[in-house]
């Protein structure tokens, strides 16, 4: 089997981890594949050892010559089926390429944002399926019209031996200039307003009261990093919050947090969530989405919407109270992400739609 996948990110954020986690799995099965992305990404290095990499233009949603470059590609590496990873212009010009040439295409689809009926309708029709990466999105397709029978859920993964070593707390400590004695709140998300950063400033005065040994860390860079340094100088919060940046060397602290708090309003499903139950870390987020399929509500964490201030404030300042809480639920998430959100579990639902739809 000849698989083309089309990502347009160029950066290995979650969306594109996936891609590469499938590649490496699908070349592990037999399966020969081409990625198509835009030149000098970072998938382009992290999928060249297992796979043919096509890099080429791609400049979004008004990039109507997209269209012809992808069907140039498509017909010189006649691929069996286009597998549609990303949007930004790929996912509706990548389908009109693959069409215009008679192959195969699926779409990969992240997010739980709605649209409107008529969008739906004309979009959707151009995809033989559509995999969903929670059954949070695939009901929100459900609810717009997409048939079931073309809407198949694949959980994204998360590769736990990532996240099994023991926590260098002294190495940890003095990377983030942290006390021996503090609690230590990560978020681990892009900077944009959607991921509710500000629904944790907001209470954060309160919960130093209580706990003045409290340090946030804010994992992640995008375009409100500006905004959020300002809030945080205004409230005088230097000394308890601290912006990282994106780190490549993630894995190595997340075990070390105390917990991870998830504010957002909409999620697809989350991948940072992933990572912190597969290190073990208790989680506080929100009740939409896809977070329920990997936060599971007094079991490895709360569920709270993030609005309401006064349960955000209890889910936080319970984990924060109760260390041998924290290690309990730990240890569930560990469990319930090695069962559920597996690679190999994942490289195979996705082979298993593609043989679907070949067939």
């Amino acid at each position: 089997m000849k698989v083309m996948h089309i990502e347009s990110g160029r950066h290995l954020y979650g969306g594109a981890k996936q891609v590469s986690y499938l590649i490496e799995g699908l070349k592990k099965r037999g399966v020969e594949n081409t990625l198509l992305c835009p030149p000098g990404s970072d998938i382009a290095k992290a999928c060249a050892p297992f796979c043919r990499v096509v890099e080429t233009k791609m400049g979004g949603d008004l990039d109507i010559g997209m269209i012809f470059r992808i069907r140039r590609a498509i017909l010189e590496h006649r691929p069996d089926i286009v597998h549609l990873h990303s949007r930004r212009g790929a996912d509706i010009m990548g389908a009109l390429a693959a069409r215009s040439t008679g192959t195969p295409v699926i779409l990969s689809r992240r997010v739980d944002n709605p649209e409107s009926p008529l969008w739906v309708r004309l979009k959707y029709r151009l995809y033989d399926h559509i995999i969903t990466i929670s059954e949070g999105i695939r009901r929100v397709l459900l609810s717009e019209g997409v048939e079931e029978s073309r809407a198949t859920c694949v959980h994204s993964a998360v590769d736990t031996s990532a996240y099994q070593a023991p926590c260098d707390k002294a190495a940890f400590r003095a990377l983030f200039g942290l006390d021996e004695n503090s609690l230590t709140i990560g978020v681990i998300a892009q900077l944009i307003d959607r991921k509710g950063h500000r629904f944790l400033l907001d209470i954060l005065p309160s919960l130093i009261e209580k706990h003045p040994n409290l340090r946030v860390i804010f994992f992640g860079k995008g375009p409100l990093k500006e905004r959020l340094k300002e809030t945080i100088e205004a409230r005088h919060l230097q000394k308890h919050v601290t912006l990282a940046g994106f780190r490549e060397d993630l894995h190595r602290w997340i075990g070390c947090l105390d917990l991870v708090v998830h504010p957002a309003l909409m999620e697809g499903l989350g991948v940072s969530l992933l990572q912190a139950a597969a290190a073990g870390v208790p989680i506080v987020a929100a009740p939409f989405g896809g977070m329920p399929e990997i936060v599971h509500d007094g079991v490895n964490g709360f569920l709270v919407d993030p609005r309401d201030e006064k349960k955000l404030t209890e889910a936080i300042e319970r984990l924060l109270e109760d260390a041998s809480l924290r290690r309990a639920m730990g240890e569930k998430g560990r469990a319930l992400v090695e069962k559920n959100f597996s690679i190999d579990a994942m490289v195979e639902g996705n082979l298993a739609i593609y043989e679907k739809v070949i067939s």
